[in-house]
């Protein structure tokens, strides 16, 4: 494959249908990392069900369902958590969730990552299926479950619900559905900060569309671009509607805390994170090749970071649809430029799944059994990593 451009979709089965085997795999891989930390957690004493509903980022976002913005905790040092960090459209949905079924606010956090998360995988096959063929579409959603950091697809965590966002977006501005487009990347902003690379990526291929429509027609002698009815408005509309969710979040709670639009950096500051470009993240790296046994995490961190650059270069190469570059450039940039919360880095870049399409496309190109062979291996030591990977002690 040296050319990654969407294909037509003539004489498909039903959506669901061609979907299926993609769906079916994700959820027995889901299932066996489920197994593996209900194990792993029972061997050490401990609650696979709090772990997944109960620490961490999870219990913000259900004190917020349950009681609104405005919970603050002063650490030690003096640094300040608020809230205010974590965007709105999780706890909105775990107090609906709440409202209308005997869940709690955290067991309804669970279950709208649990949908979201097949929602993702669905979504993630749809651009795979677009861009390279059902195969690539197949192997693209199964390398995304069998990620070591797979597991948190299964938490009350925003990243499964933003992923499903993100990629049904990205589908949308391929099929050049710019409202659905514009409006999923506006619940994207309202999910996590990075929804910004989804309504990035809606401009970028709106504004693209554009260019190339005129270009067309003043190549033809056209006096005007020629389009469908009404897709100019239906274009500008997405593109005004992508940024609001993140832009309007953003906005209030400057506004909220008096620090007009710089109040949302004033609040990431108070939890010590930031962007810098990657450069407390590149001395954390190095630090570690000052003693050994973690000369051993320093280098598997350095190797996976040019692993996740050379994916990005070799989708470039391959001249994937520009909506995909943009979106996994920012959430990749966004990612490793954080300035802290090293440990959460490959959480931050389980959005990034066109990342992957590279290794699917390669994958798909091989025999059915060897493709089965390799991604059965790969979920079988994803499985107990991230069984480990929960059971420590910070948050992931």
């Amino acid at each position: 494959m040296t050319d990654l451009q969407t294909r037509p979709a003539a004489g498909r089965p039903s959506a669901a249908r061609r979907a299926a085997p993609a769906l079916l795999g994700y959820a027995a891989v889901r299932a066996l990392g489920l197994l593996a930390l209900a194990l792993w957690s029972t061997a050490r004493g401990g609650s696979a069900h709090s772990l997944l509903t109960a620490r961490w980022d999870s219990l913000w976002y259900a004190r917020v369902a349950a009681s609104g913005y405005g919970y603050e905790v002063r650490l030690p040092g003096g640094d300040l958590h608020s809230d205010l960090a974590f965007f709105p459209l999780l706890p909105w949905l775990e107090r609906l969730g709440a409202a209308l079924t005997p869940l709690s606010y955290a067991d309804a956090g669970l279950a709208v990552s649990l949908l979201g998360s097949l929602a993702a995988a669905w979504g993630i096959f749809a651009v795979g299926d677009r861009v390279a063929g059902r195969r690539a579409g197949i192997c693209l959603v199964l390398l995304w479950a069998v990620l070591p950091v797979g597991i948190v697809q299964s938490m009350a965590y925003s990243e499964s619900l933003f992923t499903a966002l993100a990629a049904w977006s990205l589908y949308a501005v391929l099929v050049r559905r710019w409202v659905a487009a514009g409006t999923l990347a506006l619940l994207a902003g309202l999910t996590r900060p990075v929804g910004l690379a989804v309504a990035a990526a809606v401009w970028a291929a709106a504004v693209t569309a554009f260019v190339r429509n005129r270009s067309a027609a003043a190549a033809a002698g056209a006096p005007v671009p020629v389009r469908a009815p009404g897709e100019g408005a239906r274009l500008v509309c997405g593109m005004l509607l992508a940024p609001l969710g993140a832009a309007g979040y953003v906005l209030w709670v400057g506004h909220r805390t008096g620090g007009g639009l710089f109040g949302y950096l004033d609040v990431q500051a108070g939890w010590r994170n930031g962007f810098d470009g990657g450069r407390a993240f590149a001395g954390f790296v190095a630090h570690q090749f000052a003693s050994f046994p973690a000369a051993l995490a320093g280098l598997a961190l350095t190797v996976g970071v040019a692993l996740v650059i050379r994916l990005y270069v070799a989708g470039v190469r391959q001249r994937q649809p520009l909506a995909l570059l943009v979106y996994s450039g920012l959430v990749t940039a966004m990612a490793l430029g954080a300035s802290s919360y090293f440990g959460s880095k490959p959480r931050l870049l389980l959005p990034a799944f066109p990342l992957l399409l590279p290794l699917a496309a390669a994958l798909a190109g091989t025999r059915a059994a060897r493709s089965a062979a390799v991604v059965a291996a790969l979920a079988v030591a994803g499985a107990p990593y991230g069984a480990f990977w929960l059971n420590g002690s910070g948050p992931p």
